[in-house]
This record gives structure tokens, C-alpha cells and sequence, in this order.
């Protein structure tokens, strides 16, 4: 019995889905986002709730029953408040500049890293060390931020490099040395 699935998902005013067999579509006031699911979910739409049910209890099944609801929340959550991640910069001379769509990034490279925003992501830049990655999609929210975080990851002796900000880097304390 899956806690999750079971679950009716609340439609909040200002947001219509429509499901046509197993293909929902979301439009929100901050978009529209349209995924389709596995067959052996049935999604149903009564009023203002959408109720998930399963075909049989195969263990293939029972993982996909919890997947698909919350995939079909997150899609609500997204076209009505967006998704975001911070990323912070820790380095001497490491910083981030937007420059049109795309974020440009000094990271102690030869070069500067140049990303472009992918469809449906847009880059903040409050401050030279701070990068917030916004969208409707959460996937590709987090999917985004974790490519940036790829260009630099932390280091354990000194912390540069980009983490996430709520990320808590261990630090290694290094070589003893002669006495």
C-alpha cells in the first residue's frame, strides 16, 4: 500500500490539467508543462483533485504508483511557484556574471565558462559569488545547477569551488609536516 500515491493531489485555483489517457498537461500561471506517464497508472480528475490508482501489486507497479504522483505534484508546484536552487562560489577570484542568457563563470581556468540557459531556465546573479537557478521544471532545475557545480566542484582542503548553499562541506585537515 503505497502512503504516497494514495494521496489525492489538491488543483489550486488558477491552475488547469487535463488528462488525456496518461498524458497530463498543467497550465499555471507561470507556464505550462506536459509530461506523459506509464500505462499501468490510472490517472483520474474529480473536481478539484486527481486520484491515482494501480493496475495489480507487482513491485514495478507499487514503485511507480508513489513516482507518478509526485511527479504530477511537482508539475502543479512548478506552474504555480517556481523552483530554484542556489549555488555559492568559495575561491579567491571565482565569481559569476550574467551576460544576456548565458552565465558566465571565472573559475581559475585559462578560460572563462560560458553555460548557456537551457529552455525554461532562467540564472540569477545577486552577487559575484551567488548563483540561483530558476524554473518550472524541477528536474531541470536540479539538473541544471548540478552541471554548473560540475565546472568546479568543492575541494576538501581549502572548500573552493561551487556547492550548493545548503550543502556543508567536511573539510580535511591536510599533511601534519615535520616538527
Amino acid at each position: 500500500m503505497s502512503r504516497i500515491g494514495n494521496k489525492a493531489i489538491e488543483i489550486p485555483a488558477g491552475v488547469e490539467v487535463t488528462i488525456d489517457g496518461n498524458t497530463v498537461t498543467v497550465k499555471g500561471p507561470k507556464g505550462s508543462m506536459t509530461k506523459e506517464f506509464h500505462k499501468n497508472i490510472e490517472i483520474k480528475k474529480e473536481e478539484n483533485t486527481i486520484k491515482l490508482t494501480r493496475c495489480d501489486d507487482e513491485p514495478e507497479n507499487r514503485s511507480l504508483h508513489g513516482l507518478t504522483r509526485t511527479l504530477i505534484n511537482n508539475m502543479i508546484l512548478g506552474t504555480t511557484q517556481e523552483f530554484t536552487r542556489e549555488l555559492q562560489i568559495n575561491g579567491v577570484g571565482y565569481r559569476a556574471q550574467k551576460s544576456g542568457t548565458k552565465l558566465v563563470l571565472t573559475l581559475g581556468y585559462s578560460h572563462p565558462v560560458e553555460m548557456e540557459a537551457p529552455a525554461g531556465i532562467t540564472f540569477e546573479v545577486p552577487n559575484p559569488n551567488t548563483v540561483i537557478v530558476r524554473g518550472i521544471d524541477k528536474e531541470l532545475v536540479g539538473q541544471t545547477a548540478a552541471v554548473i557545480r560540475t565546472k568546479r566542484p568543492p575541494e576538501v582542503y581549502r572548500g573552493k569551488g561551487i556547492k550548493y548553499a545548503e550543502e556543508v562541506i567536511r573539510r580535511k585537515e591536510g599533511k601534519a609536516g615535520k616538527k
